[in-house]
């Protein structure tokens, strides 16, 4: 089963960004992104080591953006691919049968392609206007994900993303979404994690925990 709730970590050093996804968990995150961009593979590695550690003392599962040779180097919970990573299928050969792989979507082409290439879920967005991604792709808003969604008919779970947040959840959950993914909103509150939870109905009585297969 794939959570409801996504945070995306942020941080101006991979310090921050390990500080952000402990205290994420401290409040009740079931899932977190560790999503380092301008930094080397080898820093990229060690913190992963690190928030995998963090991860682990909580029972939260972690996600690893762009990198999966780092995702299955670490034993964490899968991977995020965005549109120029490495595709799926080839992801899919290193890890464990185990291992998420979500993939990143704009359009319903891209939509489509992400179903064909068997993802266990994707991240469609953006949602509105955010800071935190260089070279944004269109603004989706509400009626883009209406119409992407409607127009796939499939039992994909679809998280939507970008800029998102406590207010837009119940519209978005309208469109026909399976959750969100969270990055501003909570790093700056991270009491708003509770608050999510509750309007997903994605409380941990309802989540799946993960536990470490041999």
């Amino acid at each position: 089963m794939i959570n409801k709730l996504h945070y995306i970590s942020q941080g101006n050093t991979p310090k921050a960004h390990l500080e952000n996804i402990q205290k994420a968990c401290q409040y009740g995150a079931e899932l977190v992104q560790l999503r380092l961009k301008d930094v080397s593979e080898k820093k990229i590695l060690k913190t992963a080591e690190e928030a995998r550690d963090i991860t682990s003392h909580y029972q939260t599962r972690l996600i690893i953006n762009d990198h999966y040779k780092i995702a299955e180097a670490v034993n964490a919970d899968g991977v995020h691919l965005g549109k120029t990573d490495t595709n799926p299928n080839i992801a899919r050969k290193a890890l464990k049968s185990w291992q998420i792989i979500g993939g990143t979507a704009n359009t319903l082409n891209d939509c489509q392609q992400r179903i064909n290439e068997k993802v266990d879920y994707i991240g469609l967005g953006p949602f509105r206007f955010t800071t935190t991604k260089k070279q944004l792709s269109p603004i989706l808003g509400t009626n883009g994900y209406l119409s992407i969604i409607d127009a796939l008919n499939v039992n994909m779970p679809i998280i939507a993303i970008g800029g998102i947040t406590i207010n837009d959840v119940p519209e978005l959950l309208k469109t026909g979404i399976y959750g969100i993914a969270v990055s501003g909103e909570i790093t700056r509150d991270f009491n708003k994690i509770k608050a999510f939870h509750t309007l997903l109905n994605a409380g941990s009585a309802q989540e799946q925990r993960y536990s470490f297969k041999n």
